[in-house]
């Protein structure tokens, strides 16, 4: 799949799983026998015949990875698949994070983390330094902790039962880090209210940012409409939208 011309991105591709990881209790990260060529923040379609087709960010490149959290039927589905099962994907679509040396703070809401450790990773090898701020219910509901640590990005953590971490909300952490200054952008993926409140708190302390939005869509290419946000489509436009400095709102 790597290298292959954009207009393939529409058609579905058939992939082997290969590796598959438990992140925690609701979340496996799928390795697959591919390659694609895409950048942090775009999604692929997934697709199990005769089930249905569903969104997901992408969570590495080579090998192709996503992390599946287990929310509903589609993906009850794709947490039975074992590695040498096979999963069809079409992409990839929609507008990526940046990557750029300085300071960045990454904030994952949920498992809105996961397309950030692959944005880590893309920021570290361009020279940038790393900060992941993390939040969920509580411990079991974490996402990536040791794939940040691993990478040697300092990592602050919220969880809204105290079970680890800061108790609170991941916006929590993120007040003190911004109005201390040294940061030159976030970048963020999680739920509309987690994001925001962070549009808030990047207006306020003139913090650039890219923010990815979830939405329910069903065509991925900007056709259907049913992704429609603020009068965007998350699909094409999206899902990361730029929140530039003194903007209150760019989503």
């Amino acid at each position: 799949m790597s290298g292959a011309p954009r207009e393939a991105a529409c058609q579905h591709v058939a992939a082997r799983i290969v590796e598959k990881t438990q992140e925690n209790a609701r979340t496996v990260m799928l390795a697959l026998d591919a390659a694609l060529e895409c950048i942090p923040g775009q999604f692929a379609m997934l697709w199990l015949p005769g089930v249905d087709e569903k969104p997901f960010s992408i969570a590495g490149a080579d090998p192709l990875s996503f992390a599946i959290s287990r929310v509903g039927p589609f993906s009850e589905r794709v947490h039975a698949l074992e590695p040498g099962d096979r999963i069809w994907i079409r992409g990839p679509f929609g507008a990526g994070f940046s990557a750029a040396p300085g300071r960045a703070l990454l904030v994952g809401g949920g498992y809105g983390a996961a397309p950030l450790a692959f944005l880590a990773r893309a920021l570290l090898a361009c020279g940038g330094k790393v900060d992941a701020a993390l939040g969920a219910r509580g411990v079991g509901d974490l996402l990536f902790v040791k794939r940040f640590r691993d990478l040697g990005a300092a990592v602050h953590v919220a969880t809204e039962d105290g079970s680890a971490g800061m108790r609170g909300r991941v916006t929590d952490v993120v007040r003190p880090l911004l109005r201390a200054g040294g940061i030159d952008r976030l970048h963020a993926c999680g739920p509309e209210a987690m994001l925001d409140a962070l549009a808030s708190l990047c207006t306020e302390t003139g913090t650039p940012a890219e923010l990815s939005y979830e939405a329910y869509m069903r065509c991925g290419v900007g056709i259907c409409g049913s992704c429609e946000h603020n009068e965007r489509l998350v699909c094409r436009d999206g899902p990361v939208f730029t929140i530039p400095t003194g903007h209150a709102s760019g989503s």
